[in-house]
């Protein structure tokens, strides 16, 4: 049976329904990339598309997982680079969120980790998703952000700090 985009391999059939196993941890590792879950689900999407038309470059043997989350955080850079340099301008009022009040205690504190994790500097973000988030290895998330694992724990512990300070109303800046 060929493979998307006409190429055969002997695993593609397994492999893309591994690939389909992932979707709930690519739209959870979206959303730390976005605020709007359309935009979430715009970013799998556009990885789902780059995996499946490249799945015969995935080496076997290796995560698939890390795999997908690097196609992610390659397309998500790819479509911030457009962004900033397009400039759309402000957006439209129809587009912006309704605002109200929390009632309830868990949402007020989802509402500042989100803000605290926001506030956060991209590359610590990400790693305190990868590893505290997804419970990845330091070695998977280095691989995904393409540097040492020494990095990886720098920024992870940089991360962790700046994150208790900014939900104690503290910020490091």
């Amino acid at each position: 049976m060929p493979a998307i985009g006409g190429h055969a391999s002997r695993q593609s059939p397994l492999l893309e329904e591994q690939v389909v196993d992932l979707i709930p941890a690519l739209r959870a590792f979206a959303r730390t990339f976005t605020s709007a879950s359309f935009e979430a689900d715009d970013l799998v999407q556009e990885t789902l598309l780059r995996a499946l038309r490249s799945i015969e470059q995935f080496e076997p043997g290796t995560s698939l997982k890390s795999w997908l989350f690097t196609i992610m955080r390659n397309a998500f850079r790819t479509q911030y680079k457009i962004r900033t340099r397009e400039s759309p301008g402000s957006t439209n009022c129809a587009e912006l969120p309704i605002p109200t009040a929390p009632s309830q205690e868990w949402s007020v504190l989802n509402g500042e980790l989100r803000s605290a994790l926001g506030a956060l500097s991209p590359e610590h973000r990400e790693v305190l998703v990868l590893v505290a988030g997804f419970g990845m290895s330091y070695k998977e998330a280095a691989d995904i952000c393409d540097c040492a694992i020494g990095t990886i724990k720098s920024r992870l512990s940089r991360a962790r700090d700046e994150l208790t300070a900014q939900m104690h109303g503290n910020p490091l800046n």
